[in-house]
């Protein structure tokens, strides 16, 4: 089963805040703040083909989460509703 694509927006213990993949020693973006940071990380896992962004707060437990949608997806869902 593969993994599905998370990013998480996470207090940085130098300041600012990090974009991760869960398990990563590295950050993939550094902000100044969360909303920029938040931003970012549903950028990444547009490109990524889609994924969950789980945002954190400051002491590191989660405050939210939210799913993004693929950004090329090639056969998007038809709105049926008009």
């Amino acid at each position: 089963m593969p993994r599905r694509n998370e990013q998480h927006v996470v207090p940085n213990p130098d300041g600012g805040w990090d974009v991760k993949k869960p398990d990563s020693n590295r950050a993939g973006a550094h902000l100044d703040d969360q909303a920029a940071a938040e931003r970012r990380a549903k950028n990444i896992a547009r490109n990524l083909g889609g994924g969950e962004v789980i945002i954190h707060r400051p002491d590191g437990s989660i405050r939210d989460s939210d799913t993004v949608r693929p950004g090329h997806d090639p056969n998007p869902p038809r709105d049926r509703k008009h």
